[in-house]
């Protein structure tokens, strides 16, 4: 069995070595993209699954600090890497409080930041293996694993995509869910037919959750939904 290739978002607006690094990555079994600054950096990544994003902070148009602040509040998981000719401490503070993952000083070799990639992707595989199964949602017990949704006692079945699409939700609680990227990860193509399907399971997932005031599934205009519940009742 082929293993699939780790894709990379690569944003970086010296074209030279943007191009050069890219070069390297791929060479080295990635699939990377770039581009070159931080409005196209979103873009592609609203777009496309990407399994870790490499962001220059000094770019046009949105800094990598930017960028990084607005794929947080899409995806708290993908890991981030910030690339930086600055060494300023307040920058690599301010970087970590985003939620970076490294944070690497230019110049590097390519052999560290493909070091620091690996490590930091075998850390995200443990951390997957070790995630939660249920969730709390208010009132509401989620389990995943056996796909079932229970309110006071009552069990109620789910089918695999509403479980698919119910835990996508519940990992980014009180976060934009994406719209693109709920259908590439569940549906794998995210066509007029398949968004259509997807606002029909959402409906339907609207319907199992009212017993509480408190939950609720909200549309994000233009970017996707957003999970809602008391805070803290994720475990």
């Amino acid at each position: 069995m082929i293993q699939e290739k780790l894709k990379i978002l690569l944003c970086e607006d010296d074209e030279n070595f943007g191009a050069l690094l890219q070069e390297y990555l791929n060479s080295k079994g990635f699939d990377c993209d770039l581009v070159g600054n931080g409005e196209d950096g979103y873009h592609a990544f609203s777009h496309k699954l990407y399994d870790i994003c490499l962001l220059d902070v000094m770019m046009p148009k949105k800094d990598g600090f930017m960028l990084a602040d607005e794929i947080r509040q899409t995806n708290i998981d993908v890991p981030i890497i910030f690339l930086t000719a600055k060494q300023s401490k307040e920058d690599t503070i301010r970087g970590f409080k985003i939620g970076a993952d490294d944070y690497i000083t230019k110049p590097f070799s390519m052999e560290e930041l493909t070091c620091r990639i690996s490590s930091i992707m075998r850390r995200v595989k443990g951390n997957k293996k070790q995630k939660a199964v249920v969730f709390h949602l208010g009132e509401y017990v989620f389990d995943s694993q056996r796909q079932v949704l229970v309110y006071e006692n009552q069990e109620m079945k789910l089918t695999t995509k509403e479980n698919e699409l119910l835990k996508l939700l519940a990992q980014n609680a009180n976060h934009i869910l994406e719209r693109q990227y709920a259908l590439k990860t569940i549906w794998v193509d995210d066509n007029y037919f398949n968004a259509r399907s997807m606002d029909v399971y959402i409906t339907k997932l609207r319907k199992l959750l009212q017993e509480d005031p408190n939950v609720g599934i909200i549309n994000v205009h233009g970017k996707g939904y957003k999970l809602i519940i008391p805070d803290g009742s994720i475990d």
